[in-house]
């Protein structure tokens, strides 16, 4: 695992956004959000100064909140001209959220992160350099994830993660420590021709892999929730995590890559 130097110009390192279409942002930052109306502001805050000198759209997608979400967000939309709000009528759950914003966004690569605001939006542009140089090496698609390495949550949480992590990397090999951060970054074609269910973002590295890409995971930060309660606990996430555990692995086993040839 590699770290990496966010110490050069940002704005040098991806003037080639779009690359015909300079309107086109080179980054949409995707934000599933449900019942965080204390975390938007500080977050949405955060991103817009992580990314600046980036051609880049933020897509909040509030998933049926019940508090003032929606309020909070329409009044940041005024302030932040790069913020987009997508809403759900009711709520879908993460997964779904995290595809109705990649469909709604329209940059060349998707970066999506938690909107818990513990996830640090500081180490999108590290992520975004290493998308670049992993992809100038090949093979695509490329899945860039987070890695936690210093995770600030509860010990239950994090020993319950550590065992649901070695429990799925030794069923689907996706060589992947930390699967479950919700910060990750691809291209957004490649992401959409993934096959898609609930509970995908828990399993985004194996169905790079299935694609016949590759995975590069790199450290990034984590910061305790300031605000509000986890939407989940080890429990929620053991009774669909065995289901969808054995389902991803049926999908590796009825797919081989083509390896294609040009004819001229």
């Amino acid at each position: 695992m590699k770290r990496l130097n966010n110490n050069m110009n940002i704005e040098t390192r991806f003037q080639t956004q779009a690359d015909t279409d300079p309107s086109i942002p080179l980054l949409s930052v995707v934000v599933p959000v449900h019942n965080e109306a204390p975390n938007l502001k500080p977050l949405i805050t955060a991103i817009s100064a992580a990314l600046d000198g980036v051609a880049h759209e933020i897509i909040y997608v509030d998933d049926g909140s019940a508090d003032a979400t929606p309020q909070i967000l329409a009044e940041l939309a005024r302030a932040t001209p790069a913020l987009i709000r997508v809403r759900h009528k009711r709520s879908c759950g993460q997964s779904a959220a995290v595809i109705t914003g990649v469909k709604a966004a329209r940059g060349t690569y998707i970066a999506t992160l938690d909107g818990d605001g513990q996830n640090d939006p500081a180490d999108i542009p590290a992520m975004l350099a290493a998308a670049r140089e992993a992809e100038a090496k090949g093979p695509l698609p490329v899945l860039i994830a987070g890695h936690r390495v210093n995770r600030q949550d509860s010990n239950s949480k994090r020993w319950g993660s550590k065992l649901a992590n070695r429990v799925r990397a030794a069923l689907l090999q996706d060589a992947t420590p930390d699967t479950g951060c919700g910060l990750k970054l691809f291209r957004r074609q490649a992401f959409l021709e993934l096959p898609h269910f609930d509970h995908i973002h828990r399993f985004l590295p194996a169905l790079f892999i299935r694609a016949g890409g590759h995975v590069v995971s790199v450290p990034v930060r984590h910061h305790a929730r300031a605000h509000g309660a986890s939407h989940y606990n080890n429990w929620q996430r053991l009774k669909v995590g065995i289901v969808d555990l054995f389902g991803v692995a049926w999908l590796q086993r009825r797919w081989k890559v083509p390896q294609v040839e040009r004819v001229e």
